[in-house]
């Protein structure tokens, strides 16, 4: 980590992203959870989360300009826009204001399509390539610690003030990471020459098709995500199970975070001993002995157990993840790999989000949950027997110079 934070501009980043991410912390469980106390709906709630990931639909025509323009100051007026686009929510009053709830959702992952792709170019720039793996998994660490206190915190401020004021300290973190970003020096590489804009909005996704190890992997996540997002509504119903308050879903994300720094912590070293796809397979299987814990759980307690094994693999499913795609992936083509990354994750999720609203009606959180760890096995299973060869450390240097165009023959398959 030493190395990492030597680097020219790195530290400066690390602080605006931290800080950005801090506001993030305390606001994403607020959203749902404003729903939630508004209408008294585990299904309304968990639909704030599907107009969350709603945008990444649209992701490739995001990624082409992500690759046409420099990344910094995609980042810093990327900050700027997503700092006015929650402070609507000081308007929201009661029942009938929870469509300016989801607007605001809406915009937020308009922000988490365009900022993350952006990043990923600028971590390109600034990073040799055995150090984007320590560079992520510093992010997801400090993300994930931030579970510790910054949902506790949200629900506590949104409980005795009221939720107007999470949305102006989540404004005010977007525009400290966006002020800090500015002050970044760094020369990037210019954007190739264009070409006709169907063929560059398409240009992510082949080059994702053509390369046998993260279409695999990508397979794998697809079937896992389908299922994951039936936590968010029936987070509530376990709640509703053990005699719990909406609100304490804070407690939850809490126990995530705890598990989630020993995962971020330990991400980079289990990356460097097993390799990426390795360590993403273990991250799917945690998530999915996360779930058994809830299922067999007798108290609140041992959910907590849960939860913290839930942290521990989501930091090392996707630190491992970004850090493939990153160093698979061409400079000029990291924008839009990223944004067509988003759109074969984030559909499943959205479908995800939508079915899982349907079921909590339907089904009860011990169901559903079975549901969820039995299908994580599946995408585990997918991405081990397809990659038996990957399990074991990759090189990082020459032969990971790969073309930008994709595979073909026998290596396609």
């Amino acid at each position: 980590m030493r190395k990492l934070f030597a680097q020219t501009g790195f530290p400066r980043l690390f602080g605006g992203l931290s800080t950005s991410m801090l506001g993030d912390s305390v606001m994403l469980l607020v959203l749902s959870m404003w729903v939630k106390t508004l209408t008294g709906s585990n299904a309304m709630a968990g639909l704030t989360f599907f107009f969350m990931v709603l945008p990444a639909l649209g992701a490739p025509l995001l990624g082409v300009w992500v690759d046409r323009l420099p990344r910094k100051p995609i980042l810093v007026w990327g900050n700027v826009a997503s700092a006015a686009a929650v402070l609507p929510l000081v308007l929201v009053r009661d029942k009938g204001d929870v469509w300016l709830i989801w607007v605001v959702a809406c915009l937020y992952g308009v922000s988490f399509v365009v900022l993350p792709a952006a990043l990923n170019g600028l971590l390109k720039e600034l990073l040799p390539d055995e150090l984007l793996v320590d560079a992520n998994s510093s992010l997801a660490t400090i993300k994930e610690g931030f579970r510790l206190f910054g949902p506790l915190v949200g629900a506590a401020l949104f409980a005795t003030v009221g939720g107007w004021l999470v949305a102006v300290v989540d404004a005010a973190t977007f525009v400290v990471a966006g002020l800090l970003i500015a002050t970044i020096k760094v020369t990037e590489t210019p954007a190739p020459t264009q070409h006709a804009f169907r063929e560059e909005v398409m240009g992510g996704i082949r080059f994702l098709i053509g390369d046998r190890v993260l279409r695999h992997v990508l397979a794998g996540l697809g079937i896992s995500i389908l299922v994951i997002g039936f936590f968010e509504s029936s987070i509530y119903a376990l709640l509703d199970a053990f005699g719990k308050q909406a609100t304490f879903a804070g407690a939850f994300v809490t126990a995530q975070g705890i598990g989630a720094i020993i995962g971020g912590l330990t991400a980079a070293r289990a990356v460097r001993r097993v390799g990426e796809v390795s360590v993403c397979t273990l991250g799917l299987v945690a998530l999915a002995v996360s779930t058994i814990v809830c299922i067999v759980a007798p108290s609140i307690t041992v959910v907590m157990v849960g939860a913290a094994i839930c942290g521990l693999g989501l930091p090392w499913t996707f630190v491992s993840f970004t850090t493939l795609m990153q160093r698979r992936s061409p400079g000029h083509l990291i924008g839009r790999v990223s944004t067509a990354v988003e759109v074969l994750l984030s559909t499943p999720q959205a479908i995800s989000l939508a079915l899982g609203s349907l079921l909590v009606s339907l089904l009860s959180y011990r169901q559903i949950f079975t549901i969820i760890a039995t299908v994580i096995l599946l995408g585990a299973l997918q991405i081990a027997l397809t990659l038996r060869d990957q399990l074991r450390p990759q090189p990082t240097a020459a032969d990971d110079q790969l073309p930008a165009e994709p595979a073909s023959g026998a290596d396609a398959l």
